[in-house]
């Protein structure tokens, strides 16, 4: 049997890292792709990935050249994953409409031309489509409507792909992390108020390392678990779900 073969879009991320080092762990082969040749290569070098390609993630026709890269570096593809993203916290009286249009450059069209480059090159073969999107989509949180609008158009597409691609075995599913340390939310986690208070928001009363989320992409990924499709996985902490207990 061949081992699993996965491409990770944006692949130099924290949690594409820690979801690479899990697939590899367990036996499959991973290719990455990256915006920064440097970043990438070392990206893919620090996990033992299989084959890295540079690709600007919010442009349709690069990521579908990636994945094509990717197949052909593979023998192959299982499932791809896309982590693109960006943290924008503004009420939507201060949000310019530039700044709107590069939150949803960041975050729903990576995602958009993620599904489009699977439908053209894996409706043949089947296989499992993973898209980010937030906690901010599925609760409401003050300051987050513009990230909202687009983490809520991921959650939108991927359940209308997933009914589309059904007949094909093609699985499309989502996960939507709370707040997760890595560098890309540094600007609040390193802060001790900021902080403090973005635990209390969280039931179990601390924030998401990437190892949380990764593992239930991984999850996701594994063609074992073939008979899930069109689902929203909340790795959030309880945020979006549980009441956090009040505290005298």
């Amino acid at each position: 049997m061949t081992a699993p073969r996965y491409l990770l879009i944006a692949g130099t991320s924290k949690i594409a890292q820690a979801t690479a080092e899990i697939l590899i762990r367990a036996g499959g082969s991973v290719f990455l792709t990256g915006r920064q040749e440097a970043a990438t290569r070392a990206a893919a070098e620090a996990v033992g990935a299989a084959g890295w390609c540079l690709c600007d993630a919010d442009r349709f026709e690069a990521v579908e050249a990636a994945m094509t890269q990717a197949m052909d570096a593979l023998g192959g593809l299982d499932g791809v994953a896309a982590f693109p993203g960006s943290l924008y916290l503004k009420p939507a009286h201060l949000t310019s409409e530039g700044d709107f249009d590069a939150v949803i450059a960041a975050n729903l069209k990576p995602a958009f031309a993620t599904v489009r480059a699977a439908g053209k090159r894996l409706a043949a073969t089947g296989g499992s489509v993973v898209l980010m999107s937030s906690t901010a989509a599925m609760h409401g949180l003050a300051s987050h409507e513009a990230i909202a609008a687009a983490k809520a158009g991921v959650i939108g597409l991927a359940q209308a792909a997933a009914a589309t691609y059904a007949g094909s075995n093609l699985r499309v599913n989502v996960v939507a992390p709370g707040l997760t340390e890595t560098p890309l939310t540094a600007s609040l986690t390193a802060n001790e108020a900021s902080r403090k208070v973005s635990q209390a928001l969280h039931p179990l009363g601390r924030l998401g390392q990437p190892e949380h989320i990764a593992s239930a992409v991984a999850w996701l990924l594994d063609p074992a678990n073939n008979w899930i499709t069109g689902q929203v996985l909340a790795i959030d902490g309880g945020l979006s779900r549980v009441m956090p207990k009040m505290r005298a």
